[in-house]
């Protein structure tokens, strides 16, 4: 026989577990336990008790009524005692019935089944993984000191509080709405409302800084948090748990009814008395017994406890079959929760992970409260701002201060979890580059950087109070953003008043583009400089509408060929056109009518001939020309109409040789045409007296001619990578060259005259050692001097 410790074990769970039992399953646990006892106890009973006694009747004809009437008394029977065992055996098997028996072991057989049935879930390997790591995780959660501090801050908001704030956010959106541009204007822009939003919770750097937490629980509520959402991902594919407990429920239910269907019937057949007709005259000499059965009394009263244990186990098993049906379980909402407290972005979860919080709701609620402060961004925002407040501090964000290429103080944070409060106390920092922070938040505190005019958000969809964009509206000028897709660029940039700069670089030609894009871009009245470095193949029409005011258009394509540029005709104020990558065949038509141009560069592209560039000498103010890296075979003779062109690059292209007329452009100061198959340099070079900037690097020049060197004004002269076996004496006479590069050509020495450049040092000297070696020692000497 079993021990009760050993069958109790089956519905032995988890400590932990417990969190997972509500009321009923509980009831009915410790039911199991009472059933199991008395299955026990009767079986205990039997094996030690258990026996019939049995007398014959003589002739056959002996009645109940006749012995109780006395009529048979003190009969001798003739049996011995061997003989009286034999019977009794053999009427204990043919005259009980089977259930005074089997019922222990039918109470016992069913008890388990109740059990095993409860507690299954929490057993079968497929649902008990998932509900250990449920519960290890709802522990940790509810004893996180994170947990305890985020409620105690941020649960219970003063409803006076709420009501004062978002009459501020209302007042202020209708400020913003309503504000002039400037003071001669009577009205601005219209505001789309419905792609503009600003955080509108409370400041999340306020909640930190209420926060101290130390590092060790710091870094169990980050592990928490990326427990929680792989957790989350994981059982919300399914609702295995969900079935398996209602089918468990199911089967307890007709578990119950079965029990009930064959026992009530036959609690009337256990009794006392009994006769038997064993049939073993043959034996005995006798054909019918008179028998007792000396537990009958306490089977039938235990038999009628069992019932009545198991129809109350029965009514609870229903009672929680209307529980689970009375609404769908694998849905779970956080919208009383999301009232209570700040973070109101809270998701509703699904499937298994909301069954598993309403059976956390029957135990306590408040686990699913503090289970819920690890679903919300917001919290982790919150927390990941702590830690960053805490490893970034001003002193060390100042040593990662720089001054970049426009001597401006600039800092650069990458890949951080949010933007530390500390960056805003940098009063004197005048360029801010966010990159890859996909959380980053620009609290009101910005307001104290009075310096900072220019922003780079690069992969970072930077969210902005209401606060901080007012101040960013009024003081910003320039700001960078890069991004994947053109939805994923901020829709508070296209309401920054007074930006001067708007640099975009991402896909603007995606579906996204046709609702929003650049269609917001018209607002901006007092945008000076477009950049665009996309994939387009039209310029945007909405750009047309900046055409009184834009000055610089700076278009770089991926190789996206730009088919339409007809829109460049009603820019008539733009002073500077980079068009990148774009697939241009020749030089567009549309830009000869803008008279304003000082400066076209068309670099990276595929042209081959330039015959047009003659329209260019309507353009009385360009003074810049670029057509470098294409695939340009040779500059037609009417470049010298171009009078006031000052700086031409032609490097990397595919020219052979050089027209003189190349050589009639009297304010030429830049010429560069490095990287082609030159052969020669023509002598009209000498007729650039303003020529200060030479390159014809990586070429096939063998002569260079003495003209060139009756160009007084140079001071950058590239020669480098030619067949040049000689340099002209008359190299002295550049007494403003600073810059000669000489190497990778065929020289055997230098001349001495080389040491008369009096601007020149050994810093701008590019030549191979053993050439300056070869140099006299006075040259040596000057060529060391510091400038």
């Amino acid at each position: 026989m079993f021990t009760l410790t050993e069958v109790a074990s089956l519905n032995d769970i988890q400590p932990s577990y417990r969190k997972l039992k509500p009321w009923w399953d509980v009831f009915m646990d410790y039911l199991g336990v009472v059933m199991l006892m008395m299955a026990i106890f009767a079986g205990t009973m039997q094996l030690t008790k258990d026996e019939v006694a049995c007398l014959p009747i003589l002739n056959g004809a002996v009645t109940r009524a006749e012995k109780h009437m006395g009529t048979l008394t003190g009969v001798r029977t003739q049996l011995d005692f061997q003989q009286y065992v034999f019977v009794n055996q053999m009427c204990y098997h043919v005259a009980l019935p089977w259930y005074s028996k089997y019922f222990p072991y039918l109470a016992l057989i069913h008890t388990i089944v109740l059990m095993v049935s409860g507690n299954f879930w929490f057993k079968y390997p497929n649902t008990s993984s998932k509900i250990e790591h449920f519960v290890s995780i709802l522990g940790k959660c509810f004893e996180s000191p994170w947990t305890t501090k985020v409620l105690s801050e941020t649960a219970c908001e003063d409803s006076e509080e709420n009501k004062q704030k978002l009459t501020g956010a209302s007042t202020l959106l209708k400020h913003l709405s309503t504000n002039n541009e400037d003071g001669n204007e009577n009205q601005t822009a219209p505001m789309p409302n419905s792609s503009v939003s600003f955080s509108t919770e409370r400041l999340v750097s306020e909640m930190a800084s209420m926060t101290k937490l130390d590092k060790k629980d710091d870094e169990q509520a980050k592990a928490l948090f990326e427990k929680v959402r792989k957790f989350r991902i994981h059982v919300e594919d399914s609702d295995l748990i969900y079935k398996l407990y209602v089918i468990q429920t199911v089967m307890k239910a007709v578990t119950i009814i079965l029990v009930l269907a064959y026992t009530m019937p036959i609690v009337a057949s256990v009794d006392f008395e009994h006769l038997c007709e064993p049939a073993i005259k043959h034996l005995t000499g006798y054909i019918k017994f008179q028998c007792t059965h000396n537990l009958a009394f306490m089977l039938k009263k235990l038999l009628i406890s069992y019932i009545i244990v198991i129809t109350v186990y029965g009514v609870i098993c229903i009672y929680s079959l209307f529980w689970v049906f009375r609404r769908s379980l694998k849905e779970y909402s956080f919208e009383k929760f999301r009232e209570e407290s700040r973070f109101s972005d809270i998701p509703d979860v699904k499937n298994d992970f909301a069954f598993l919080l309403h059976m956390v709701d029957q135990y306590d609620q408040l686990y699913s409260k503090r289970f819920a402060v690890f679903l919300s961004e917001l919290s982790e925002n919150k927390l990941r701002l702590i830690g960053l407040n805490h490893e970034w501090s001003v002193e060390k964000l100042r040593n990662h201060i720089n001054r970049n290429s426009q001597d401006k103080l600039e800092l650069i944070l990458y890949k951080l979890s949010g933007v530390p409060d500390s960056v805003f106390n940098l009063t004197d920092l005048e360029v801010l580059k966010l990159d890859s922070i996909p959380e980053a938040q620009l609290t009101a505190k910005i307001s104290q950087m009075t310096n900072l005019k220019e922003l780079h958000l690069c992969y970072c969809p930077a969210k902005v109070e209401q606060l901080a964009f007012s101040f960013l509206r009024d003081h910003l000028q320039c700001i960078h953003v890069e991004f994947k897709d053109v939805a994923e660029i901020p829709s508070w940039v296209y309401l920054l008043k007074n930006l001067r700069e708007l640099y975009l670089v991402g896909n603007l030609n995606s579906d996204n583009n046709k609702m929003m894009g650049l269609e917001s871009v018209r607002d901006l009245r007092h945008l000076k400089v477009l950049h665009l470095k996309s994939n387009l193949t039209k310029i945007p029409t909405n750009i047309t509408e900046l055409s009184p005011h834009l000055t610089k258009l700076v278009l770089h394509n991926d190789g996206t060929k730009l088919l339409v540029l007809s829109t460049l005709k009603k820019m008539m104020n733009l002073t500077e056109l980079e068009i990148h990558n774009c697939a241009l065949e020749r030089i567009p038509h549309a830009i000869f009518s803008l008279n304003s141009l000082q400066e076209i560069d068309l670099k990276s592209n595929y042209i081959r001939s330039i015959e047009e560039i003659i329209s260019l000498q309507h353009l009385k103010n360009l003074t810049c020309l670029k057509l470098w890296h294409n695939s340009i075979i040779s500059i037609p003779s009417s470049i010298s109409q171009v009078k006031n062109l000052e700086s031409l690059y032609l490097s990397h292209n595919q020219l052979e040789s050089l027209p003189p007329s190349l050589f009639h452009l009297p304010k030429l100061r830049y010429l560069d045409v490095s990287h082609n198959s030159i052969t020669d340099i023509p002598l009209e070079v000498g007729f650039l007296q303003n020529l200060q900037y030479f390159a014809i690097t990586s070429n096939k020049v063998k002569l260079v001619p003495q003209q060139l060197f009756t160009c007084f004004k140079l001071k950058a002269l590239y020669l480098g990578y030619n067949l040049i076996s000689s340099i002209p004496d008359a190299v002295g006479q550049l007494v403003h060259l600073t810059h000669l590069e000489l190497k990778g050509n065929c020289l055997n020495c230098l001349p001495p005259q080389i040491g008369e450049c009096s601007l020149l040092r050994r810093s701008g000297l590019v030549i191979e050692e053993h050439l300056f070696d070869m140099l006299p020692l006075n040259v040596k000497e000057h060529f060391s001097l510091e400038s």
